[in-house]
């Protein structure tokens, strides 16, 4: 259990001004607030703030965090408040224990809208007081170190959300320590199995690694006394996950995997940098493509330092990272390196104020746009997770984006107008599509047209959460007008039939009293919500009609067919024309497979339901309730289809068929098999297939297959 001594002696060892008053005063309010707790460790709760202090202490974090740091949880797990920590250590220490108090509040096991609004508040809270997030950082890396003692479920649960937020966080902030530890430790426990596996590996191989990184530093040495630069050389095998990382990318085996030794260089200025990279590469082969040059194009977290990959000593490759003092500094401990308060200066440090928290404010535009709770988790995730590029504006001036983004990427981040008027792009001079993904130094230069609007087919190559956010905002827009076109020509045409003028009704305020009887707050919401088949347009004339005289509610004619199989879907893979967020159904009397020709028909109460054009089916359906449907594309899953087969009765045929729709990748949902009296044997098989073209592909290569005498197609009327 780290001690009180040990946080002081280390606070005035790297900040000899330190306030160290306050800490000691913060520490005698923790421990009697905390006094009589324990942790599921046994040990004393005590123990916690104590090491969260002492992290943020070895961090060089101000006197304000540190205090901050011992008292973080005395508002969630005593009975003091958040007024008499105010009272009694100011405003500052106040407001980032309140704010770490928050983020611990947070349930991720709740609802994902309820997630993303707690993602919202602890983002709001960074970019008022950067510390809160740094203390959370150190209060989540303890809780990780002893994560042993809590349940099993619970171990993936935090885990899993320590990678999806707090790892992207600590990388975003260039706490590169902090990131790696927090993503072995969580490694450990969603993935054991090849955790243990790893280091059982790097156990064995220890020796040799450890003494192989010893010669390779003796040589670097010899090389920087023989030149007369003064270095300091250090050596490590990397981290598991980094190692795991790896193996996925490029699909290794642990024998396989060979650059996991790197090294780190740390020179005293910017020409040392320069000058060891040439020393290394004259004593040893770089390998093609594995070298960045960071110093003279900083990551957006302020990283600095020169990366190369070498064939080493006995062909091995190895990583080396070439930087001065400063550069490692800031590596290590990110943005608490050169924390604004280390010259005594007060007040906090808030987003806009330090340039490398552009994302951070870039973040809190999107929030407040984004109101899609999954889209809002999706992009947060993607932005945080993010490897750069950096790509040039025809100025010069650089802009950095996410890897594999797109001109329209770029054109966005330069202004909401560009990327809404995008209409093409020129990237080092050559036009090239809007989806081309941008590399590390292309110049792009943005193409615009006043009549050009954002098209739903960007959203399938965008890659930051901005242009998501404003292609999203333009759909959804534009998708509003339609649809509120859309129930207005549906009450319309009803209308005609139950003898209503509904363009009168509309202009003398008609539809007021409709709009307020279903709770809407305006009448063009009441037509939106007709287009978008949530309300009938019966159910809403029927209120215009006499209360005497009610109009009889018809019966809806649709086939028993018309029931799905399980199979509802908010129109991922079925777009509508002129409509957006609807409850799509897919009709089993024809099992529409993607390719081929489809129609929607409105159903009362339960979305569209999809057809194929020629299902016969359709000719009973009401004319008026059909709309236009057309596949997306976005969604990659199996569909079901039905199939025929007639063949000679002889024997393994079965076989041939099962190894067929095995080669082709079709699945066999259900099936049955009967013989007829002329010798032959008739299969009907349900079979789940990406589309149309797959269908048919795999129709004609049974109906090659030797025995076999027909095929073909079933619908559920056959």
């Amino acid at each position: 259990m780290i001690r009180i001594q040990e946080i002081l002696d280390k606070v005035t060892e790297l900040r000899p001004d330190a306030d160290v008053a306050l800490i000691q005063k913060a520490y005698v309010f923790s421990a009697a607030a905390h006094a009589g707790q324990t942790r599921l460790s046994g040990e004393p709760y005590l123990s916690h703030p104590l090491s969260v202090a002492y992290e943020l202490a070895c961090m060089r974090m101000d006197d304000v965090s540190i205090a901050a740091g011992l008292l973080h949880d005395t508002v969630e797990d005593t009975s003091a408040s958040i007024e008499a920590i105010d009272a009694q250590f100011g405003e500052e220490v106040a407001d980032v224990v309140d704010g770490v108090t928050k983020i611990s509040l947070m349930t991720f096991e709740s609802k994902e809208a309820a997630q993303a609004e707690n993602i919202r508040k602890m983002i709001l809270a960074m970019a008022e007081d950067i510390r809160v997030l740094i203390v959370k950082l150190a209060d989540r890396l303890h809780n990780m170190r002893t994560l042993d003692f809590q349940k099993p479920h619970k171990q993936k649960l935090i885990s899993q959300e320590t990678m999806d937020i707090y790892v992207p966080l600590a990388n975003r902030l260039g706490l590169h320590r902090i990131k790696l530890e927090l993503e072995d430790l969580s490694f450990r426990y969603l993935r054991p199995e090849v955790f243990n596996s790893i280091t059982e590996w790097l156990e064995e191989n220890r020796s040799s690694g450890q003494e192989y990184i010893q010669s390779v530093i003796q040589l670097l040495s010899s090389m920087m006394t023989d030149n007369k630069i003064k270095a300091e050389i250090k050596g490590r095998i990397k981290y598991r996950y980094s190692i795991y990382r790896k193996m996925e990318q490029q699909h290794l085996t642990l024998d396989q995997v060979h650059d996991i030794i790197a090294f780190r260089v740390i020179v005293k200025d910017v020409r040392d940098c320069y000058a060891v990279l040439g020393l290394v590469h004259a004593m040893w082969k770089p390998v093609h493509g594995r070298f960045k040059d960071y110093i003279s194009m900083p990551k957006a977290n302020m990283y600095q330092s020169l990366h190369t990959t070498v064939m080493g000593p006995e062909g091995e490759r190895i990583e080396i990272q070439i930087r001065t003092d400063e550069m490692d500094q800031m590596a290590e401990f990110g943005v608490a390196s050169h924390w604004l308060y280390k010259e005594g200066g007060g007040g906090r440090l808030k987003a806009r104020d330090v340039q490398q928290f552009t994302w951070l404010r870039e973040l809190l535009d999107w929030q407040k746009m984004e109101t899609d709770s999954k889209e809002f988790m999706r992009s947060l995730k993607f932005d945080l997770f993010k490897d750069e590029v950096y790509v040039f504006t025809p100025g010069g001036d650089v802009k950095e984006l996410p890897e594999e983004a797109s001109p329209v990427d770029f054109a966005y981040m330069i202004h909401t107008q560009v990327g809404d008027k995008c209409s093409g792009a020129k990237v080092n001079g050559k036009l090239v599509p809007l989806s081309t993904p941008l590399k590390n130094g292309d110049t792009v230069e943005i193409i615009t047209d006043q009549h050009r609007h954002p098209s739903r087919d960007w959203l399938r190559f965008v890659k930051t959460a901005k242009a998501r956010t404003r292609i999203n905002h333009f759909i959804r827009t534009e998708e509003r007008t339609r649809s509120i076109s859309l129930g207005k020509e549906m009450l319309e045409k009803l209308g005609r039939r139950m003898d209503i003028n509904v363009q009168k009704a509309l202009k003398e305020g008609a539809f007021d009293a409709v709009a307020e009887e279903f709770n809407l707050k305006e009448v063009d919401e009441l037509l939106s919500q007709v287009g978008y088949a949530r309300l009938t347009p019966r159910k809403v004339l029927q209120r215009l009609l006499p209360k005497e005289a009610p109009e009889p509610e018809e019966k809806e004619v649709e086939p028993q067919q018309e029931e799905s199989r399980v199979e509802h879907t908010h129109a991922n893979s079925v777009g509508i024309k002129g409509v957006d967020d609807v409850l799509v159904r897919f009709a089993r009397c024809c099992t529409p497979v993607p390719g081929e020709a489809i129609v929607g028909f409105i159903s009362r109460g339960r979305g569209v339901t999809v057809h194929t054009s020629d299902c016969p089916n359709v000719q009973n359906l009401e004319a008026e309730r059909l709309i236009s449907v057309y596949w997306d594309g976005t969604e990659d899953k199996p569909y079901p289809a039905r199939i025929k087969m007639i063949s000679k009765n002889i024997m393994g045929m079965m076989a041939k068929v099962s190894d067929l729709l095995m080669q082709e990748k079709v699945n066999l949902d259900a099936g049955m098999f009967h013989s007829m009296v002329d010798g032959m044997s008739e299969m009907e098989f349900t079979v789940e297939v990406r589309d149309i073209a797959h269908l048919y592909r795999t129709i004609d290569k049974l109906r090659a297959l030797d025995g076999m005498v027909e095929v073909s197609r079933l619908s559920s009327s056959d």
